[in-house]
């Protein structure tokens, strides 16, 4: 039976409780943890699954077994297709499209520290010489790393400039 509110509206008794941002992205990281648990055993590769949500989407992580580092592939490209891959089985089940973000191995931890380092370096060689740098070809996520990495060195920036697969990030100085 509806309840009367104070203001006269009526609400059901047996609402439910909204479902937050966070349970949301709870949600993705459990479809997305289900969906990688069958491609292992599929695979029939060993591997800890870790899901966790930070700065705004899921993570889910993959850890254990030699055989992982195949999940990662050349440059992270099988990676990045497994991403996408289990991006679209959340989107399947849950209706919602999904930034989730996948990690095999420590391979995306390590590359973002690497990438890190060069966007701080170039910075710092940019900073230096006055000659502007055009580094090669990244995906948008390399890009991203490099571009924060840049943001924290004074008197330089940085752009995407291209189009896609050969998008490039360029360091400039300012002024």
């Amino acid at each position: 039976m509806p309840k009367t509110a104070q203001d006269g509206t009526t609400q059901a008794a047996d609402a439910a409780p909204a479902i937050t941002a966070e349970d949301q992205l709870v949600r993705e990281g459990d479809i997305a943890g289900d969906y990688l648990e069958r491609l292992l055993d599929v695979l029939d590769f060993d591997g800890d699954i870790d899901l966790d949500v930070e700065a705004g989407r899921a993570i889910v992580s993959i850890d254990g077994g030699e055989d992982l580092k195949k999940l990662v592939g050349d440059r992270g490209a099988v990676l990045e297709a497994l991403q996408e891959l289990t991006r679209l089985a959340v989107q399947q089940e849950s209706g919602n499209r999904s930034r989730l973000m996948l990690d095999i191995a420590g391979w995306r931890q390590a590359r973002r520290d690497e990438l890190s380092e060069l966007g701080t370096r170039t910075a710092n060689d940019v900073l230096e010489s006055g000659e502007s740098v055009r580094l090669r070809p990244m995906t948008p996520f390399e890009r991203k790393v490099v571009h924060d990495a840049v943001t924290r060195v004074k008197g330089v920036s940085s752009e995407s400039e291209g189009e896609e697969p050969r998008r490039q990030v360029v360091v400039f100085r300012n002024g």
